[in-house]
């Protein structure tokens, strides 16, 4: 190649004085600009030297490169997506999306200062679990009630200042794991508390916990196996019977209750998902359960249980390396005043909302969704309502099929993972699944707002993995 060409290449300082970079400017942050620019030239410089036959360096070839590295540099990189896999507390697609009235709280609290720890009545310092104390505990029953970043934390910051050098109870059939390989086993070792195991995998009785309570063991933990169910020649004691075993040799019971749901999920067919409530009138000490699952707010531990427990961990000293920030605190505030009306939190509540979605309605909402698809994508692909199920996710209910329909998709001149896949790369990213050759799009989980991007999105990936099958043979 001549060397004439590079010389040609037009010089950063140059396409700085460009008008269309001078809009840039005005947005943008300059180093990301010209970042920008510099990558486009030596992209064009590249192309250059592997003797490309056709190469076009004007001002606006590289101008429309630098457009897209810009686009993708200022780009945030945690965004919205559309979930279309039916999966309604999808951990990796960040669980439980938001009420409005807890997003109003939100912007409402971090758009200026607020009274995070401030005491208003006194004007003296106040303490930051005061905002969500009083809802936890009328809505639980519980005497007082504390709120950590997780869930994790909230178990470990239990057995640390309840059991640390001390002997807790847990059934064999409890030591689960959960995502992110979170072992209740290695939480305890890491908590300074040493577990003892009582029990067979499928059955603990009552006469288990008797004889390692005559032992001497200092705590009996239970742990709700929410993302796993053990079925058939199964046996554990009642919650009640374990509390009153253990409370006769003065011993307390905590129980980490994973999901936790604070309304019956029964009312509504879904499974037999225990309540926070019901385990506080079982007499359990202390409960640990998420703000992010069944609760539908935002991610948090929240421990209630008994004063003098709770009381205990407000004074730990770690506890201020888990605490909460004021968002938390505001979102997880305005969803739970939400519960204080049932039939209000059914709902406005999104994940309960989506949940409880009428399968019927649903069906209505494909067959609309898979009309608008058919006219758009051509002889791309095939697009049917699929009749399938979705699930709850976030490690709750496992054994819980929701009927739903779905777009399944056929991709006639591509394959469906080509398809998943260009679905993915959209803006906002679809996120879907394959079964049997097809792209699954489940409409239980897309939200009315996301319809019109979502049909978009198909069109888009079904034009673009038919043009790369169209590009493969030509160069074929």
């Amino acid at each position: 190649m001549d060397s004439e060409r590079y010389r040609e290449l037009p010089a950063v300082h140059r396409l700085l004085a460009h008008p269309m970079v001078a809009e840039w400017l005005q947005r943008e942050a300059r180093s990301d600009v010209l970042g920008a620019l510099q990558v486009a030239i030596d992209r064009v410089r590249q192309q250059l030297g592997q003797d490309e036959v056709q190469v076009d360096i004007s001002e606006q070839a590289i101008l429309d490169i630098a457009r897209e590295v810009l686009a993708t540099r200022t780009k945030m990189h945690l965004q919205r997506v559309i979930n279309a896999t039916g999966t309604v507390l999808h951990t990796n697609l960040g669980r439980a999306p938001l009420a409005p009235e807890a997003l109003a709280a939100l912007i409402e609290v971090a758009k200026g200062y607020s009274n995070l720890e401030f005491d208003q009545m006194t004007g003296e310092r106040g303490h930051r679990y005061d905002h969500v104390e009083p809802l936890l505990c009328e809505l639980t029953g519980a005497e007082a009630a504390l709120v950590v970043n997780n869930n994790a934390a909230a178990v470990w910051l239990v057995l640390h200042e309840l059991a640390k050098d001390k002997r807790v109870a847990v059934s064999r059939g409890e030591l689960v794991e959960i995502g992110g390989s979170f072992r209740v086993s290695e939480v305890m070792r890491a908590s300074g508390a040493t577990l003892v195991e009582v029990g067979t995998t499928n059955k603990t009785h009552e006469a288990d916990y008797e004889r390692v309570l005559d032992d001497g063991v200092d705590l009996v933990m239970r742990v709700h196996t929410s993302n796993f169910r053990i079925v058939g020649f199964t046996y554990q004691p009642s919650l009640a019977a374990l509390v009153a075993l253990a409370h006769a040799r003065s011993v307390p019971v905590i129980e980490d209750l994973g999901s936790g749901s604070l309304l019956d999920l029964r009312m509504k067919g879904l499974g037999d998902e225990p309540s926070v409530r019901a385990s506080i009138q079982a007499g359990v000490d202390v409960v640990t359960f998420s703000g992010d699952k069944l609760l539908g707010a935002t991610q948090a531990g929240i421990i209630c249980g008994k004063r003098e427990w709770i009381d205990r961990l407000k004074r730990n000293q770690l506890l201020r390396a888990l605490r909460v920030d004021k968002l938390t605190l505001a979102a997880l505030e305005a969803t739970l005043r939400l519960y204080r009306d049932e039939a209000n939190a059914w709902l406005k509540i999104p994940t309960l909302r989506l949940l409880t979605a009428d399968a019927g309605q649903l069906h209505t909402v494909a067959e609309q969704l898979a009309r608008e698809v058919t006219l758009c994508i051509g002889g791309h692909a095939r697009c049917r309502v699929l009749e399938t199920v979705s699930k709850v996710g976030g490690g709750a209910l496992p054994t819980e099929d929701i009927a739903t329909y779905a777009l399944a998709l056929y991709p006639i001149s591509s394959t469906a993972v080509r398809l998943l896949t260009a679905l993915r790369e959209q803006s906002p990213s679809i996120v879907a699944r394959i079964a049997k050759d097809e792209v699954i799009l489940d409409v239980r989980t897309v939200f009315e707002w996301d319809f019109e991007e979502l049909v978009q999105g198909i069109r888009n990936a079904a034009d673009a993995t038919a043009s790369e099958d169209v590009g493969g043979q030509e160069q074929k």
